[in-house]
């Protein structure tokens, strides 16, 4: 971990903290290292029921270091083989499957600015709280780049083909509450309350079944690429592996006692 990461595990809930309020969270390669580490680690930890990402201060991520950008441009970095900068850029990006694919719910609260890359991140999580003033776009077309970290593939799904490239070429800014509309954020609220109403969106998901809900993103993260039988084929794996769950087992006990189920994730 990093001074530019911060992690907090509490009852069953890991908070990672981009922390460069200085900066609105622009990423550096030290940020996505320390991601690249505690993305695997958390969804390895059976004590880990849901992983919130989050920034410190008043914004999300403002994405890449434009800042940083301009140093690229210089010539040691332009003598650099395109295949190595590729690979590398590659390498950062795996952080955008880690978070989509991980096995347990993903929840991403956004104080303020998710930009570019930011929002890519914040895309690549299964679900999204935001403040009603945090301000969204993916900005790339801003300064004449073309996208990155996955956002292309998660917005096109979110919100059709069309929307998304309106929202890419134009680089346009979306306020909390048309994103919401749009379907790109699951929950908005005042900025006073998304500290505590994140909190709270964070147990809901916490107590889910943990398992079942891994078992549901496999099934559901194949339904965007894979033919019905292919994903019929893996709801019938994945529907006896959580017939064999503890959490199935005490819900129907629990059902035939006509009482809320509580989960334990096992």
């Amino acid at each position: 971990m990093t001074d530019e990461l911060q992690e907090i595990q509490n009852s069953g809930i890991a908070t990672l903290t981009l922390n460069r309020p200085e900066s609105r969270n622009a990423l550096t390669p030290e940020m996505m290292a320390g991601l690249k580490e505690a993305l695997p680690r958390l969804a390895a930890d059976s004590a880990v029921r849901v992983v919130v990402l989050t920034g410190a201060g008043r914004a999300f991520c403002a994405g890449g270091d434009v800042k940083r950008f301009a140093a690229v441009s210089s010539a040691a970095q332009r003598a650099a083989a395109f295949e190595e900068r590729v690979h590398d850029l590659r390498s950062r990006m795996e952080v955008s499957r880690l978070l989509h694919e991980m096995p347990k719910p993903t929840l991403a609260v956004i104080p303020g600015p998710a930009a570019g890359a930011g929002l890519s991140l914040a895309l690549a999580c299964d679900l999204r709280i935001a403040a009603e003033d945090a301000k969204l776009t993916t900005a790339f077309s801003k300064v004449g780049l073309s996208g990155d970290f996955g956002g292309s593939y998660f917005l096109t799904y979110l919100v059709g083909a069309a929307k998304a490239r309106e929202l890419y070429f134009t680089g346009r800014v979306l306020l909390g509450q048309e994103a919401l509309e749009l379907g790109i954020v699951s929950r908005v609220t005042i900025t006073e309350d998304l500290e505590q109403e994140a909190n709270r969106y964070a147990a809901e998901l916490a107590a889910l079944p943990t398992l079942a809900v891994g078992y549901m993103k496999k099934n559901l993260n194949a339904a965007l690429k894979g033919s019905l039988s292919d994903v019929l084929d893996g709801e019938a794996i994945h529907m006896i592996r959580t017939f064999e769950t503890e959490d199935h087992k005490n819900a129907a006990q629990a059902f035939l006692e006509k009482r809320a189920p509580e989960f334990s994730g096992h």
